[in-house]
């Protein structure tokens, strides 16, 4: 097959995977919401332990937990199928969730109020926690100027998609991954705004640190944003209430040493930064987005 063939081919495939997004879009905005919340969770707990991924969850879990019983285990990986699923079916809908009153409760509102008005910049972090998405909903509708980072979608079309299902809900502020969307975060925060960064996905050449006692690679970022700049690294979380019902936590912020030992000092702060995760995990087990590899690649061989 010639390299325009391929390249075709992968279009057509492409602009496939969009247009089935758009009809599952338009279903969900369809039907109330927690009908659609319901039908996620009934879905991906039906499908999910037939899919590869489901191996996956088994050994992130297996490497979090390391003394739950298979029954324990099982459990666990049933509720989380559960919560992801909610979680797919809602993302097309995530603008009426919020605007409907008595959805998502924020704590800690006074925080992000404080931000606004003087208190900042920050660097935002979190997790992707429940329906993650709120997140970066709730710190725009405070009022806060923010930077919000995003890992751009292979597929266009639905990159595209994506970003207009986040700008009804009025995230509109993208800085892409890599050099050029390090040098955005700097000049934002340099110039007063804040930014926010999802920190608990495996990064590639990052810091080495434990996350429940595994080393691991975490993206040093964060921490050396808020180290340049001398701001706290504020942390977040959404927790879920019941079907499409929320609460957002806005944390205590974090504000780390500046001991003079640059290298030191990020491994301080993403070590920090891991132990927020583990204990977000810890509260609420299910609802953490268990489906990626976050440990080296050894520890998912099949044995």
């Amino acid at each position: 097959m010639t390299n325009s063939s391929a390249d075709k081919r992968q279009d057509l495939l492409w602009r496939l995977e969009a247009r089935a997004y758009d009809f599952a879009a338009y279903l969900a905005r369809s039907f109330p919401i927690d009908a659609v919340s319901d039908f996620g969770a009934w879905l991906f707990r039906t499908i999910g332990p037939l899919t590869g991924p489901n191996r996956v969850v088994e050994t992130n879990l297996r490497i979090a937990f390391p003394d739950a019983d298979d029954a324990q285990i099982a459990r666990l990986l049933a509720e989380q199928w559960e919560h992801l699923g909610r979680w797919a079916a809602e993302f097309p809908i995530i603008d009426r969730i919020i605007a409907e009153p008595g959805r998502v409760e924020v704590v800690g509102a006074e925080r992000l109020a404080a931000i606004r008005d003087g208190a900042g910049p920050v660097v935002f972090i979190s997790g992707h926690f429940s329906s993650f998405e709120l997140m970066p909903a709730v710190i725009i509708r405070a009022g806060i100027t923010c930077q919000i980072t995003y890992r751009a979608f292979n597929n266009p079309y639905f990159d595209e998609r994506i970003r207009k299902s986040r700008w009804r809900y009025g995230v509109r502020l993208f800085a892409p991954k890599g050099t050029e969307g390090a040098r955005k975060l700097m000049h934002a925060l340099s110039h007063g705004e804040s930014v926010a960064l999802m920190i608990d996905q495996k990064f590639n050449g990052g810091v080495a640190a434990p996350l429940f006692g595994v080393t691991c690679h975490t993206a040093p970022g964060p921490s050396s944003f808020a180290l340049r700049y001398g701001v706290p690294l504020q942390p977040m979380s959404v927790e879920r209430l019941g079907k499409a019902r929320f609460r957002v936590i806005v944390h205590d912020p974090i504000m780390l040493k500046d001991t003079g030992d640059r290298g030191a000092d990020i491994e301080a702060g993403v070590r920090r930064i891991n132990s927020f995760i583990e204990e977000r995990i810890h509260e609420r087990p299910a609802e953490w987005f268990w489906v990626h590899k976050r440990w080296p690649n050894e520890h998912y061989k099949r044995k």
